[in-house]
């Protein structure tokens, strides 16, 4: 009864009830589509800078994490990895040898960082053949290596050229040899591009003498919400021998790059969430007040006080309700339009978002928590701008307000 006597009441100022729906469904349109950007976009530069780089997860020697060093190295065996591998949510595992050499040509010298690996294995996870702008990939086995297009720029190097490769390897021996150029490689990221040296893994560990070891064990999740969980649990695997990190700690600029981006989106957030509830307050406050003559001839005839609350209430809800569904059916529309077309960005803020390491798409997340978190807080913000109404019902003297006068609040 309560509910379809609060249903017709909406409608009777259509105008009011109207506007107070669609402002809560713009608000919640507006924080669906930040947010779902927000963390779409944070998704895709994590999991695209691990696939070219550290990977989400790592299997390291406790002290490599601090020296980086070739002499701190874990087994490359499948006996080592099998553990990982049988956890749920681990997609891949990578054994990579990585460390620090000279590279020279007949002119110039360059420091960079070596990867081997396995080159199908590491094709599978990052798609590295996609980046070659010329020559071919690299043959298992092969004594051949790919270059960043920007390093071999500067060395003045291309396909079929040799490349010498000097420095330090396992416990004190000389990392040296010539390798011939397969193929030359164009990342996004400057870094990448001018650094980069690959080679097949077996050919990484006869450079660098490390046997069958490697530097480390590249993990990656299905499902970034599963890192954490899987860190602790292979830590609980592997014990001391082991250090687990995750890409938090392997790239902490772009952890620290993200959380700021995130707060100031809170930020703005919260300033939509501040304006839209000084507005419905408003709204409801002079709904309440337009209503006190009637609601004293509710309360003359007999009904009781904490069922005109409830009624008041329930009006809320309906509004709120009708607002949350607008927005959720706007929100669904477009957002489900862009995950499936992304915001490629283009001119000067994407050269700003490549220089910061990330790469100039701006996809959407879809997320029920995200959907729950955001309908949650617009009921919560309803809730609070009934506070005063209800109270000012509570408190309502019924002889003054059949008079039309003010209420006795003393």
């Amino acid at each position: 009864m309560l509910i379809k006597l609060a249903w017709r009441n909406l409608w009777r100022q259509k105008r009011r009830t109207l506007l107070t729906a669609f402002a809560l469904a713009l608000a919640l349109f507006l924080s669906l589509f930040m947010r779902s950007m927000q963390e779409g976009s944070y998704e895709h530069n994590i999991d695209n800078s691990a696939r070219f780089s550290t990977g989400l997860i790592q299997l390291q020697s406790p002290e490599y994490a601090t020296t980086e060093s070739i002499e701190d190295l874990l087994p490359g065996d499948d006996e080592f990895i099998a553990k990982a591998k049988g956890l749920a949510h681990i997609s891949y595992a990578l054994p990579r040898i990585e460390s620090f050499l000279l590279a020279s040509s007949e002119e110039r010298s360059k420091g960079v960082v070596v990867y081997g690996v396995r080159p199908q294995l590491e094709n599978d996870y990052s798609g590295i053949a996609d980046k070659l702008v010329a020559g071919s990939y690299l043959s298992p086995g092969a004594k051949q290596v790919l270059l960043g297009q920007g390093l071999a720029e500067y060395l003045k190097l291309g396909v079929g050229d040799e490349l010498v490769l000097y420095g330090q390897g396992y416990h004190g021996q000389t990392a040296a040899g010539v390798y011939p150029i397969a193929g030359i490689l164009h990342f996004p990221l400057a870094q990448l591009d001018n650094q980069l040296v690959y080679m097949p893994l077996g050919t990484a560990q006869g450079l660098f003498s490390t046997g069958e070891q490697v530097s480390s064990w590249v993990l990656h999740s299905d499902n970034l919400g599963e890192v954490a969980p899987l860190t602790e649990r292979l830590s609980a695997l592997y014990g001391d021998r082991v250090k687990v990190r995750d890409w938090q700690s392997l790239a902490p600029e772009m952890a620290q790059q993200i959380a700021l981006d995130r707060a100031g989106g809170l930020f703005m957030i919260c300033l939509l969430y501040l304006i839209v509830g000084f507005a419905l307050f408003a709204t409801i406050l002079m709904m309440t007040l337009e209503r006190r003559r009637e609601f004293g001839v509710m309360l003359a005839t007999g009904m009781a006080r904490l069922t005109l609350l409830r009624l008041v209430m329930i009006e809320s809800l309906l509004i709120a309700a009708l607002g949350t569904v607008l927005g959720l059916g706007v929100s669904s529309v477009v957002i489900g339009y862009f995950y499936y077309h992304p915001i490629s960005l283009t001119g000067e803020t994407a050269k700003m978002m490549l220089e910061m390491g990330w790469e100039p798409v701006m996809p959407m997340k879809v997320s029920l928590a995200l959907v729950r978190n955001q309908v949650l807080i617009i009921l919560s913000l309803m809730a609070l701008c009934l506070c005063y109404p209800l109270w000012r019902i509570q408190h309502l003297v019924v002889v003054a307000a059949l008079k039309g006068g003010d209420d006795d609040q003393g």
